[in-house]
């Protein structure tokens, strides 16, 4: 008892972590004490007091947001663009790094870097590839073979009305025209269908037969369509010969990779995202190695001339939605389920697969005329801002469709 009587009465705080600071009037510094057993001060350690977190405010209550917590935002929206757009800056880079030092660029295309970077594109493509994805697109045949024989037989005559044009210089208009003679695009129809709730399965198998079959058809349409207008000769068995070499078996190849290692499938699978971004970087390497080797006939192309390719590569584009929307609404039309769910996937995958054109294959088919329709720069550079313009218009309509939907079950779940 007399233990506690002398602790009680005793003036020294046994509590150390409540402990008053030494001096009451400083306001950035607390100096705490630590005691041994005995109650012996050892040492007094000045502690500094630190926020975990830089304020968001300045000038105290209700002040505005300070400029670190702004820039931090900024940098985060910054980094979100950058990664939902990644393909689109990929390839205005490119763009952008020919025009501004053509040396490094001049200096690939002596080593044939292009080559390597279409070969790159389609391995991946190889990798990516799901077998089980192609077999669950059975079930929407019947639009499927539709969206092929659009690709393949149909859109290619959009040439015609493309070469009806008068540019100068003339490879603009040129370069447009081959460019409807491709199939889709590898990556970004797929990606769009997704996005939008069609049936990704089906997409993904019109846009490996499309360019696969592409093969076949291209040098009978560039020939065709596109030789014919220029007066020169078409080298149709070396295209087809280049074509197989530069396209088909690289993307053999990373099919046998990914179905003959599973443990590196399941790794291209977690990151697809990775490989996206590689193939994106591989296709920006083909209008920087272009641009480079161009840049002085490219500087030498008037603006409103070049405005005007853009213009026509957009009118392409909102033409072959046009045509593909008509032409699906009619068959689903002729079938009687066009407003069932299944039709409307099936057709939204077959509308942004089919009327898209894809550039990597255009640029091989540019690569292997080595200037017979003029520089392959000119021919190249329209056709880049026509692959950028079909992604973002589809963007745009995508998103449209998805207000649509998420409109239409928020009204439902008020209706029930």
């Amino acid at each position: 008892m007399a233990t506690i009587a002398s602790m009680l009465a005793s003036t020294q705080n046994p509590f150390p972590c409540f402990r008053e600071p030494l001096y009451s009037r400083s306001r950035s510094v607390v100096f705490r004490s630590y005691l041994e057993p005995c109650g012996r001060r050892i040492r007094t350690i000045p502690r500094f007091i630190r926020a975990c977190q830089p304020s968001d405010k300045v000038g105290g209550e209700g002040g505005s947001v300070s400029a670190s917590a702004k820039s931090y935002h900024f940098g985060n929206e910054l980094l979100s663009f950058a990664s939902d757009n990644f393909l689109p800056l990929a390839l205005v880079t490119g763009v952008g790094m020919g025009f501004a030092n053509p040396t490094l660029g001049c200096l690939a295309d002596k080593y044939s870097l292009s080559k390597f970077s279409t070969c790159g594109i389609f391995i991946i493509s190889g990798l990516t590839l799901r077998t089980e994805a192609i077999g669950a697109a059975v079930k929407g045949w019947p639009l499927g073979i539709f969206g092929l024989a659009s690709i393949l037989l149909l859109t290619p005559s959009f040439s015609r009305l493309v070469m009806l044009f008068q540019l100068q210089p003339q490879e603009l208009v040129t370069g447009l025209g081959i460019f409807c003679c491709m199939p889709t695009t590898l990556s970004s129809g797929v990606a769009l269908t997704h996005l939008a709730g069609g049936n990704s399965a089906l997409a993904l198998a019109v846009t490996v037969a499309s360019n696969l079959f592409g093969i076949l058809t291209i040098p009978f349409w560039v020939s065709r369509y596109i030789a014919g207008g220029v007066g020169v000769s078409f080298p149709t068995d070396q295209l087809f010969r280049s074509l197989i070499v530069t396209l088909l078996v690289p993307l053999i190849i990373g099919k046998v990779i990914r179905e003959s290692f599973k443990g590196f499938a399941n790794f291209v699978d977690n990151n697809r995202k990775l490989f996206s971004r590689m193939n994106a970087i591989c296709l920006s390497l083909v209008p920087w190695i272009q641009v480079s080797r161009s840049r002085s006939l490219l500087l030498s192309v008037e603006p409103k001339v070049f405005l005007a390719a853009i213009g026509i590569g957009i009118l392409l584009h909102l033409s072959l939605l046009a045509f593909n929307a008509l032409s699906i609404r009619i068959l689903s039309g002729l079938s009687g389920d066009y407003n069932s769910k299944n039709s409307k996937g099936n057709g939204t995958a077959v509308l942004l697969v089919a009327s898209q054109k894809t550039l990597p294959v255009m640029v091989a088919v540019v690569e292997q005329l080595r200037g017979a329709f003029g520089e392959p720069g000119l021919l190249v550079l329209p056709c880049v801002a026509a692959h950028l313009n079909q992604i973002m218009i589809d963007s745009i309509l995508v998103n449209v469709w998805l207000r649509k939907s998420n409109a239409s079950s928020s009204t439902d779940v008020k209706t029930a």
